[in-house]
């Protein structure tokens, strides 16, 4: 029988070594003039049941203190995980929930790896012990909210990978307690809008990967977009957000459309402030009540007006006119240019020609005589005769 020491081998048996099978490895060993060899043997064996194992099933490598427990259908995380693991690799199983327990006492993680389960939600202080945590894979899963509070405690996470889950939103907060984030991949979820103070916080971020979600590229999006072309100017890798709506934008990138086509939600957000929806006031109502009956003889007074302002109606992008001003602009531009482009060709040509002429001239000059000359010669010709 052979047990498992820490992270030396693959497998431990289902079964340690009980105290009677300890009493029949070490029995022989006490004969008389064996003492000493029994005790040495009695503390070899209890100091192997005290190290830890590695869990069953699972391979371990002594070098790289990693647990690999993936592909064996696992529907709960092992229990005996070794505390000084630094990587836990449980990708491809059965996992669909998981106690706020499931991590603990595992401060020396730095690489978990969930991926492929069928995780639905997370526990908020699941990894409250992963204090030395450096990357994070949840990919391919089905959670579809996230506490605002659950990433807190991993100050030294760099790569966090929420991709393929039905994500719909990001709480604010999430990433506030991440400086050190280089990597993010929220692809293949159902994100219509994100907001830029979510993002803020991620100083050191590098790399973003927003494809492949619904998209609506409306105003909920326009302080987003300010921050991904600040993202951009600093150096991060961005790949393409795809419009999905309005039907106008479907399929272009967030970042090619022009800001023209936001005007209007600044339009809008005038409209709410001088319309005054933000002032506090007394509630309002949708049908006024009846008024009460005056007394025989006295002014009604005036009642205050509690009727609720009409809202503004949400009108999309006009993106009709943002285009039409490019194909206008477009057009007198080009005329323009092709009106210079002429006027230039015309004044070369004009200019060769007038040089042309003068050479031409030039080289008259010499076999047409002087009228004047000629007309002096013949005044002294006369006055000789």
């Amino acid at each position: 029988m052979t047990t498992l020491i820490g992270f030396q081998g693959k497998r431990k048996p289902e079964h340690s070594l009980h105290l009677r099978e300890r009493d029949k490895v070490c029995k022989a060993w006490f004969a008389p003039g064996y003492v000493v060899r029994g005790i040495t043997c009695w503390i070899a064996l209890y100091a192997v049941e005290a190290l830890p194992t590695c869990p069953f099933s699972c391979k371990c490598d002594s070098r790289s203190l990693e647990v690999d427990c993936s592909g064996l259908g696992l529907t709960a995380v092992p229990p005996d995980v070794p505390a000084a693991t630094r990587t836990l690799l449980l990708l491809n199983n059965k996992l669909s929930a998981l106690p706020s327990w499931a991590f603990a006492n595992l401060s020396s993680l730095q690489r978990l790896d969930l991926s492929n389960n069928f995780l639905d939600q997370l526990p908020r202080s699941i990894f409250e012990d992963l204090t030395n945590l450096t990357e994070l894979q949840l990919r391919n899963n089905s959670i579809r909210t996230l506490d605002r509070d659950l990433l807190q405690h991993c100050p030294l996470l760099r790569h966090l990978d929420l991709s393929i889950n039905g994500l719909a939103q990001l709480p604010p907060g999430l990433f506030d307690g991440l400086p050190a984030l280089r990597s993010l991949s929220l692809r293949s979820n159902r994100l219509q809008n994100l907001d830029r103070l979510t993002f803020e916080p991620l100083a050191s971020l590098q790399l973003l990967q927003v494809g492949d979600n619904p998209w609506e590229c409306d105003c909920n999006l326009r302080e987003f977009k300010h921050w991904m072309e600040w993202f951009s100017y600093r150096g991060g890798r961005l790949d393409q957000l795809a419009c999905t709506l309005p039907k106008e934008l479907r399929g272009k990138d967030m970042r090619m459309v022009p800001m023209e086509m936001f005007n209007y939600c600044s339009q809008l957000e005038d409209e709410n402030s001088s319309a005054g929806l933000d002032v506090p006031g007394p509630p309002c109502t949708k049908a006024s009540p009846e008024p009460a009956k005056p007394k025989p003889g006295a002014e009604p007074e005036p009642e205050p007006s509690t009727a609720c302002p009409q809202k503004q109606r949400y009108r999309p992008v006009s993106v009709r006119r943002a285009i039409g001003t490019v194909i206008i602009a477009g057009v007198v531009c080009g005329i323009v240019c092709i009106m210079m482009v002429v006027a230039a060709a015309y004044g070369c040509i004009y200019a060769s020609l007038m040089a042309k002429y003068h050479r031409e001239l030039k080289k008259r000059q010499p076999l047409m005589g002087d009228p004047e000359g000629e007309h002096e010669d013949q005044k002294q010709i006369s006055s000789v005769a």
